[in-house]
């Protein structure tokens, strides 16, 4: 008796799963729209320092006066199975230039990805040029929490990773089973709807999901610009910024995003 119980048990719980899964709908193809929150006083603060806090700690104080704290920028993220292309949406307001503030501040590229082939090409506006990065999807060593929360309707999971020396937050859907993001974050198994780099004080927010078939023409890749690769950019954009003191670093990984 007392086994026949349990495997009635088993059964409801087996029927029960499948009739679950048999309900939940997955998204294949769409827009993802995002919104960039950026803490601007905490960034502007950073880069004032024992060298130039005589002319920057006034304009730090000027601003504060006048702006808000967080800035919030658009941008759209189109994809299907096996495709994303990430576009900002152009602001409607002047960015706010600090030395080197505009890569950390702004949104500077359009970036395709090819899942299929594990191929990315990025459009970057950097220091008035604009580069055009093919290199291979950057390899990112994720580890998956238990961690969760609901972000435009969809239930996502936590994932934590080092990028470049910054720490990385993420939360994923796997009902949107495409390894894609914002900007070049990718390699997780389902669509990024929030990503944040505490560290940089900055955080993507996805505030709507629209499924819909996308036209070919949606997916264009972009192709202005000089070609570099990420190495050969990565030696460039350091060359540029070698005597830019303690900011180096978070302009240099803001500008390879």
């Amino acid at each position: 008796m007392r086994n026949n119980i349990i495997l009635i048990i088993i059964l409801l719980s087996i029927t029960s799963n499948l009739t679950f899964g048999q309900g939940v709908h997955f998204t294949s193809s769409g827009v993802v729209e995002y919104q960039k929150t950026v803490n601007v006083y905490a960034i502007l603060k950073r880069q004032v320092n024992t060298s130039n806090e005589s002319s920057y700690k006034p304009m730090l104080l000027q601003y504060q006066k006048s702006h808000p704290q967080f800035k919030t920028l658009n941008s759209s993220l189109i994809f299907t199975n096996e495709k994303t292309i990430f576009t900002p949406i152009p602001e409607e307001v002047a960015p706010v230039i600090f030395l080197g503030t505009d890569a950390i501040l702004n949104q500077n590229n359009t970036t395709f990805t090819n899942l299929k082939e594990q191929v990315v090409i990025s459009e970057k506006k950097i220091f008035e040029k604009t580069y055009l990065l093919k290199d291979k999807i950057r390899k990112i060593r994720w580890k998956i929490t238990d961690e969760t929360r609901t972000i435009a309707s969809y239930p996502c999971r936590r994932a934590n990773a080092l990028v470049d020396s910054m720490y990385v937050v993420a939360f994923f859907t796997e009902q949107i089973p495409v390894s894609g993001g914002p900007e070049s974050f990718t390699g997780l198994p389902g669509m990024i709807l929030q990503l944040a780099l505490p560290h940089e004080n900055i955080t993507w927010m996805a505030i709507k999901v629209t499924e819909s078939s996308v036209a070919p023409k949606s997916m264009a890749i972009p192709a202005r610009g000089t070609l570099v690769n990420r190495s050969a950019l990565y030696e460039t954009i350091n060359e540029t910024i070698k005597n830019w003191g303690q900011n180096k670093q978070s302009i240099l990984r803001a500008l390879l995003l």
